[in-house]
């Protein structure tokens, strides 16, 4: 292509949906961003965008050239970024992330502050949310995921393999109700649920020292599509949680939460780093996963002293 800036405008009015937008992030006018996206269209021969006086939707040739052209963007101004940096090995660019709302605020938030601070040059934009984001047609570069992908095409960095859940609560729970010693007396306690879409999460599994299985369908007041606030709840005394380990961590050495039926064997949540496809898989998503990779693993050590305050300012606990 002639002229690179049309495809980056091009990326940039697919990922916001608005021209003037594009217009005004760039400085320029709505009629010059126009007659680039014109210009990309006439070089390729195809109709990117469908457009009314109120919207642009991308057309099917649209949304092939956005898939391949993104990660190529991206990776022609990271390497702009290193060379204008004057050091090969300088990380620069701009990170666009996916995560788990639990994880994302009380696990990757100080991490990536960290991360930024080591390599100064690096933009990040994050998205936090319990639905699973589009890979190919959303803004991001990579996605942190708990569970296999059901996708095969996509691309699945492994950052914590083993990772399971635990089940907890909070002790001023457990002085008002009683500890269960075992997953099948949950029947009789108030658990806290979480739930994606209309899918409720309230059959919980659990293995016994010989490996039989137990499934167990519990029951909850209280139900929520946002991880940190099923995590909130348990440490409020509400209930008992069935979380992941990495986003109860802070809480558990803290006191906060307790973990209970410990000899029993919980089911498996492996982390992952989700990009859709190999091209997207740039020097600088590569040095990401490395960096998490290593935090985690310090987290399943027991150093929970590297996460943030998961309560956040102004929380207060009960017990």
């Amino acid at each position: 292509m002639k002229n690179l800036q049309d495809l980056d405008i091009f990326v940039r009015t697919a990922d916001s949906g608005s021209l003037s937008a594009t217009a005004r992030a760039l400085d320029m006018t709505p009629a010059a961003a126009s007659a680039a996206l014109k210009r990309l269209e006439a070089e390729l021969g195809v109709l990117l965008f469908v457009r009314s006086t109120r919207s642009l939707r991308l057309t099917q040739e649209g949304a092939l050239l956005l898939e391949h052209g993104r990660p190529a963007l991206a990776a022609l101004h990271q390497v702009q970024g290193q060379l204008a940096g004057g050091r090969a090995g300088e990380l620069r660019g701009t990170l666009q992330l996916a995560a788990p709302s639990d994880l994302g605020r009380n696990v990757l938030l100080p991490w990536l502050d960290e991360f930024q601070a080591l390599h100064p040059g690096i933009d990040i934009r994050l998205q936090l949310s319990d639905r699973m984001a589009n890979v190919y047609s959303e803004p991001v570069d990579a996605a942190f995921r708990y569970g296999e992908p059901l996708d095969s095409s996509l691309v699945a960095l492994p950052l914590a393999a083993e990772h399971r859940r635990v089940l907890c609560a909070a002790p001023a729970y457990l002085a008002a109700h009683g500890t269960p010693r075992t997953p099948h007396a949950l029947a009789d306690h108030q658990c806290l649920c979480f739930m994606l879409g209309e899918d409720v999460h309230d059959r919980w599994r659990f293995w016994d020292a010989a490996g039989q299985e137990a499934q167990v369908r519990v029951s909850s007041h209280n139900v929520s599509n946002d991880g940190d606030v099923v995590r909130r709840w348990a440490v409020m005394g509400r209930g008992i949680a069935y979380k992941s380990s990495f986003d109860v961590v802070s809480d558990m050495a803290a006191g906060r939460l307790v973990a209970l039926c410990s000899d029993w064997t919980t089911e498996a949540v492996p982390l992952f780093l989700v990009a859709p496809s190999r091209r997207q898989l740039t020097p600088l998503v590569r040095a990401l996963r490395d960096f998490v990779v290593g935090r985690l693993q310090g987290l399943a050590r027991g150093g929970s002293e590297c996460v943030g305050d998961p309560l956040g300012a102004g929380a207060t606990t009960i017990g």
